[in-house]
């Protein structure tokens, strides 16, 4: 940013990332006009306390993300931190113009950050990772819940030939993987020594956040509008076919549509064949322009 962004400040300790969550709760949430404003302003006139707001309202979406991160042995707080980061640069580079929310395109500057500072703690990166065991290290955990694998100890040899099959790495990867990561901090150790609350208490929250609807509802919108768009370069005739074939619950018959066309069934079928591959082609192009960017904010999505 251009210039420095006071932030809530996260310190060590459970009560101070309980009193940091607190606080940027009251940061409130932005409505979409809002949020475009904001982001006209930083983007045209480097407003930087447009900047701020724009920062301080998604706060809470990268405490969220970095939760999931919690596992790595690093303090959840530097974590946080390195994914504000991320925060500032999505926010540098956000242009409000594209169409899509800040949030989408942001979540992935955040995970991007999260995960370079994680792999550059750990002395697994200095010995020369390879994409495969980037894989592993990331995804370890989540398989080992999926095969409720015990988080200690040693895995069983059919649960290593799962893992390793699973993520196409040697067993001897996932043998050595999992011992390098067994020595994290159980999450249910008590945020004081007096204290009856766990830190899980604080880290699992199994109903939709705000951050989760906006995020959802943005990949929606984005992919209606490819789709709209994707059908304004069909013709009329192809464009009833497809909305008829594919679009609607109730699907027409390509005797429903000969009928009404005047021409045969087969016709019919041939033109839906060409319409859809023209449909497919037009909703890639138009989600490659909306979102060329290096980490793209969602795929291109399957009509």
């Amino acid at each position: 940013m251009a210039k420095a962004v006071s932030l809530p400040a996260i310190a060590s300790g459970g009560e101070s990332l309980q009193r940091y969550m607190q606080e940027i709760r009251q940061f409130p949430m932005l409505a979409p006009e809002e949020e475009y404003m904001l982001g006209k302003r930083w983007r045209e006139h480097g407003d930087t306390a447009a900047a701020h707001k724009l920062i301080t309202s998604h706060l809470r979406l990268v405490a969220k993300i970095a939760m999931g991160y919690r596992g790595y042995g690093l303090p959840i707080g530097e974590v946080i931190s390195e994914g504000n980061i991320g925060l500032m640069q999505a926010v540098k580079k956000f242009e409000p113009d594209r169409g899509f929310k800040l949030a989408t395109y942001a979540m992935w500057w955040i995970k991007a950050s999260i995960q370079e500072f994680i792999l550059r703690s750990w002395s697994l990166v200095k010995m020369g990772t390879t994409a495969n065991q980037k894989k592993l290290f990331f995804n370890l955990r989540k398989i080992k819940g999926q095969i409720q694998a015990l988080e200690e100890g040693d895995l069983k040899p059919d649960q290593v030939k799962y893992i390793a099959k699973r993520l196409g790495v040697h067993e001897e990867e996932v043998v050595s993987m999992n011992r390098r990561l067994g020595g994290d901090t159980s999450l249910n150790a008590p945020l004081k020594s007096d204290a009856e609350s766990e830190w899980q208490d604080f880290l699992v929250d199994d109903s939709d956040s705000q951050e989760d609807v906006l995020v959802r509802n943005e990949e929606s919108h984005l992919r209606n509008g490819y789709l709209k768009e994707a059908l304004g370069k069909l013709t009329e005739r192809e464009r009833r076919v497809i909305e008829a074939r594919k679009l609607q619950d109730d699907p027409a018959t390509l005797e429903d549509l000969s009928q009404e066309f005047g021409v045969s069934r087969e016709r019919i079928r041939q033109i839906e064949v060409r319409a859809f591959e023209k449909l497919q082609k037009a909703v890639r192009n138009a989600a490659s322009r909306s979102l060329s960017s290096p980490r793209k904010a969602i795929e291109a999505p399957a009509v």
